[in-house]
């Protein structure tokens, strides 16, 4: 049988979106203060960049305590999709508050240029937070390699059902990047002395949150909209239920993803000669390994048929 992936679940999503917000914080503060100090656009823009991330993970965090609630008559399936809910909300703030408003003020300081000075505390923050995030990078990816298992992490990032941690490495990532441009656009600034070179990194660092918010956007979208569980783990749930004693066909097997957990729905064809009773007794049986192997599935609907 193939080898089972990780049980989805939240405990590494609050692990690193918490190393993500406590570095978030800290750089954010020490941002405003470099851009306030400095009149940089490209620090203006990291600080409103981070405050956003920080405002992101919060949701994060109020999605995972939502997706907890208990299963209801409204709500038979549960909270899980709420999860999907807030971190689509996070792409869009990541879109909108980071990406267009650091092109605007880019452009806005391109076009009507201001003196910038003390550039070499900007870059000192620069420095520092680039440290940081780098910190919380690894974290998320710590989190992510104890999900994945054995699998790559390009199989993982493309198949993965966890809308948290994609929404953490994105933001990881483009904070990574922007402060990278950050740097590198108010160190030429500071070595030209023209203040142009600022906007630039401003507009740059707007246009890879813009990227990075619709990939994750486009990311979260089909777990929204619906998602059948990772290939690998729907392959084994299939053979478990082929090599069950009893069961002559296996006509159809739906899962669906809601949150860390799972829904699923199987026709099957009853060998020929079992009574009703010995029947149900193999589906029973069937159902509570399934169970045991996939405790993430939490829904088992098991239907005998002759048809599909």
């Amino acid at each position: 049988m193939g080898q089972n992936a990780p049980m989805a679940d939240h405990g590494s999503s609050n692990k690193a979106i918490l190393y993500a917000l406590l570095a978030n914080f800290g750089i954010a503060v020490s941002k405003l203060a470099a851009a306030l100090h400095t009149a940089s656009g490209s620090m203006l823009a990291e600080a409103i960049h981070s405050f956003s991330d920080c405002a992101n993970q919060v949701l994060l965090f109020v999605g995972i305590r939502q997706s907890k609630r208990e299963a209801n008559r409204e709500h038979p399936l549960g909270y899980g999709k709420v999860t999907y809910f807030w971190s689509f909300v996070v792409a869009l703030l990541l879109f909108s508050l980071g990406g267009l408003f650091s092109m605007y003020e880019g452009w806005h300081k391109f076009r009507h240029p201001e003196p910038v000075s003390g550039l070499g505390v900007a870059l000192a923050v620069l420095a520092i937070s680039i440290l940081l995030e780098a910190g919380s990078l690894a974290g998320c990816l710590k989190e992510i390699a104890h999900l994945r298992g054995a699998r790559s992490f390009g199989y993982w990032l493309k198949n993965t059902r966890n809308a948290e941690l994609v929404v953490v490495l994105g933001e990881d990532v483009a904070a990574l990047i922007g402060l990278a441009l950050a740097f590198g656009f108010v160190g030429l600034t500071a070595l030209t002395g023209n203040p142009q070179f600022d906007a630039l990194g401003s507009i740059s660092i707007g246009v890879v949150l813009v990227a990075v918010a619709v990939f994750i956007a486009i990311r979260i979208k089909g777990l929204i909209v619906g998602k059948s569980a990772e290939e690998d783990v729907e392959e084994a749930i299939r053979e478990e239920i082929r090599l069950t004693p009893g069961i002559e066909r296996l006509f159809r097997a739906i899962t669906m993803q809601f949150g860390p957990q799972l829904m699923l729905a199987a026709k099957v064809q009853m060998k020929p000669g079992l009574s009703i009773e010995e029947a149900v007794l193999r589906i029973n049986e069937l159902e509570s390994r399934i169970h045991q192997r996939f405790p993430e599935i939490a829904w088992c609907f098991i239907e005998p048929d002759n048809k599909d």
